[in-house]
């Protein structure tokens, strides 16, 4: 027997804005000088991240994959989100496109620094999010976003 959930719009409301305040405070702490700490509390230990074909587990995989990156920023160009139903609050599939520089930009760089480098180069990157509710925040009253952490990320290069 199967069973079917059907989104109001209110439910798809809340999804996108539950999306948008992710997307902008997950970047904005990959972003900040204290992301080493804070960026790892979006994952729980049975997160799994693939970065660029490169697979960690949880939130101290995420701090060692991080430690040692050069600093970064963001671009966001879209991002876009999908309800998955099963639960209330649903989980959610979030998948973000932009472009990001890793250390101090093309014009930071010496010149040595090879063309190929990750370092200073700006990059198009996808990467897809299955948000999860958790169980541990406060329950939400009607109307209010839930609090999710990140269950699966999945992040690569694309130019």
């Amino acid at each position: 027997m199967t069973t079917t959930t059907t989104f109001t719009r209110n439910d798809i409301e809340i999804a996108t804005r539950a999306a948008d305040a992710f997307t902008r405070l997950y970047y904005t702490t990959y972003d900040s000088p204290t992301r080493v700490d804070d960026l790892p509390k979006f994952y729980r230990s049975s997160s799994t991240l693939t970065w660029n074909g490169n697979p960690c587990q949880g939130a101290e995989g995420v701090k060692k994959l991080i430690q040692d990156m050069p600093s970064t920023r963001h671009e966001v160009q879209s991002y876009d989100c999908h309800p998955i139903p099963g639960s209330q609050p649903p989980s959610l599939l979030v998948t973000v496109s932009g472009n990001v520089v890793h250390g101090r930009g093309p014009a930071g760089n010496p010149v040595s620094t090879p063309t190929k480098s990750v370092d200073g180069q700006p990059r198009v990157f996808f990467q897809s999010f299955m948000l999860v509710p958790d169980p541990t925040a406060p329950v939400v009253k009607a109307g209010e976003v839930a609090k999710y952490y990140v269950d699966a990320d999945a992040m690569r290069f694309v130019g």
